[in-house]
């Protein structure tokens, strides 16, 4: 399975963790996360997740966007990632990936997008 592909399962794993939603209350954004080039349009209303938008729009407005290749997130998603692997920012630091746009959203909300972007992770 790709990486995008598992990403796009992201909605159910989502509404199966009651305690990551109960953690967005609140939480209004319009955020794109990039699986290599393949490219996932986020729209959260009150910590619910409003849609998940799969491929590119033309002219869709997004307060920030978090890219990472096809690599950083198969190694990220590792049930246990090797240093380096194991965060958004490692990955940053590491090249692998890039966030861009109005980060506020993303950091007064850290935890939870640490959290989200790891549910596609290989379960023990």
């Amino acid at each position: 399975m790709s990486p995008a592909d598992r990403f796009a399962r992201l909605p159910a794993l989502y509404a199966a963790d009651t305690d990551l939603i109960r953690r967005a209350r609140g939480l209004d954004v319009e955020c794109k996360v990039e699986i290599g080039a393949e490219p996932f349009f986020l729209s959260f209303r009150n910590g619910a997740l409003a849609a998940l938008d799969r491929g590119p729009k033309l002219m869709r407005s997004t307060t920030f966007t978090f890219r990472a290749t096809d690599e950083a997130w198969q190694q990220h998603w590792k049930r246990v990632p090797e240093p380096g692997w194991h965060d958004l920012f490692a990955l940053t630091k590491r090249g692998a990936a890039s966030m861009e746009g109005d980060l506020r959203p993303l950091l007064q909300n850290l935890q939870f997008f640490k959290d989200l972007l790891a549910l596609p992770r290989e379960k023990a």
